[in-house]
């Protein structure tokens, strides 16, 4: 008896296999969120999924839509849960898909937009993902021009990159901080500091929770003509333990420490958290990146970015343990402005538990955004840019204090000056100076 119903399950088995095996199967997917990251000129939609989409589009005009259809997939989230402030994107919703199995969104706009889509492999903290990337043509075509400063007392213009954003939260805390919102607190703080200082002029990468690529960042500082590009990032590691502040400049080589291929390995994973594709199809970046490297005024840049380096070191001191108290080279895209000297701080490690509680500190954020300006203070004081007020007002203070052997028609003579200008700079009724008398020099 055993026997024979040993027999039935055996045919039963087999006839299943081979109708499973004659059957077409489906892989089904699934929308499991939805999340729209708007910034000023461009519009990012992350659709996560279960599984690797299967996906076509185009688009409709009159008004204005993107249609996405996803093969395999139900009409199972609910799009109007979803927050969104974009001024590109108007509604997500659904339509009537090409065929019974697949779902059909329809992205509704406000205007005609270009656009790049594209697909995410699972990447820590995320899935499978759909990235849809909407730029505003008037923002695509912007150029990008080389660096031409004025020249009548004009503001040092520093340009403040809070690090990651939006779809690339960065490293994450052991409590759950994300290291995005921590970079973007200090560099507000910092904005705030420097434009309350006459003669200077700070401007920001990212006002918001938004993705911008590494790569991109340093030509936003190259429009806006830059002085000084100052990166703000928060360390991790593999353990707890490390802890301190660190300020970082570009190497051509590679990082020659454990920590610095760390940190290069983590840019490269926040490039595919917020699109790798979009970066690779960007064949004039490509172009830019070659010419950076070829550069030769890439020299005075890396030079006056360690001195700045090491004024900041100084300051940072003064507020936080530093991991290393010398600048540390590493190749970080976001450094690679071939005419701006560009810093990359480390203000902490998020990763250690005490300095991620510090690092959400409002008054810790305060303290160090105060040590990145006394830095930057400091270096610019001393050798402040050709043309700006700052540069002039070091020319208005030149001193000069009298030798033996020299005269006031020698000193006008050296510095290019009329003597009547340098008596009344000095109140001076006669043309006779004194050795160890201080004159001051007028700007010519």
């Amino acid at each position: 008896m055993q026997t024979f119903w040993s027999k039935q399950l055996h045919i039963l088995l087999i006839s299943f296999l081979l109708i499973a095996l004659s059957t077409p199967v489906f892989a089904k997917n699934t929308i499991e969120g939805l999340r729209i990251w708007p910034s000023p000129n461009t519009t990012r939609l992350v659709f996560d999924l279960a599984n690797t989409p299967e996906y076509s589009y185009f688009t409709l005009n009159n008004p204005q839509r993107l249609v996405i259809d996803i093969e395999n997939t139900p009409k199972n989230f609910d799009f109007k849960k979803v927050a969104n402030d974009s001024k590109l994107v108007r509604k997500v919703r659904y339509s009537t898909a090409k065929n019974p199995k697949a779902v059909r969104v329809v992205i509704e706009l406000n205007k005609k937009i270009d656009k790049n889509i594209f697909a995410l492999p699972p990447t820590e903290p995320y899935g499978n993902r759909l990235v849809i990337v909407l730029n505003a043509p008037e923002s695509a075509t912007q150029k990008i021009v080389l660096n031409s400063k004025s020249t009548t007392d004009r503001d040092i213009i520093i340009v403040i990159d809070a690090g990651h954003g939006g779809e690339d939260p960065g490293s994450i805390g052991p409590s759950g901080s994300y290291e995005k919102n921590v970079t973007l607190g200090i560099a507000k703080l910092l904005q705030s500091l420097i434009n309350k200082e006459k003669g200077m002029k700070a401007l920001m990468t990212r006002t918001g929770d938004y993705y911008i690529s590494p790569n991109k960042r340093p030509q936003l500082a190259r429009k806006h003509k830059a002085d000084m590009f100052v990166s703000i990032h928060a360390d991790a590691f593999t353990t707890p333990q490390p802890r301190g502040a660190s300020v970082w400049v570009l190497s051509m080589k590679r990082a020659n420490t454990e920590l610095g291929r760390w940190l290069e390995r983590t840019e490269r994973h926040s490039e595919l958290l917020g699109g790798a594709a979009e970066i690779i199809q960007d064949t004039a970046n490509e172009r830019y990146l070659a010419q950076t490297f070829l550069d030769m005024s890439m020299d005075h840049s890396l030079t006056t970015s360690y001195d700045v380096s090491r004024d900041m070191i100084r300051h940072l001191g003064k507020v936080t343990k530093l991991h290393k108290k010398t600048p540390q080279g590493a190749s970080f895209a976001v450094l690679t402005s071939p005419d701006i000297p560009s810093i990359l701080v480390e203000m902490g490690f998020i990763s250690n538990p005490q300095e991620e509680k510090n690092l959400n500190w409002s008054e810790y954020r305060q303290k160090l955004a105060q040590s990145v300006f006394n830095g930057l203070k400091q270096h610019f004081k001393g050798s402040p840019p050709d043309g700006s007020l700052w540069a002039k007002w070091k020319q208005e203070k030149r001193t000069h204090r009298v030798r033996s052997g020299e005269s006031l028609s020698l000193l006008a003579q050296r510095y290019n000056v009329q003597i009547s200008t340098l008596k009344k700079a000095n109140n001076l009724n006669t043309d006779v100076v004194r050795i160890g008398q201080v004159l001051m020099i007028p700007s010519t």
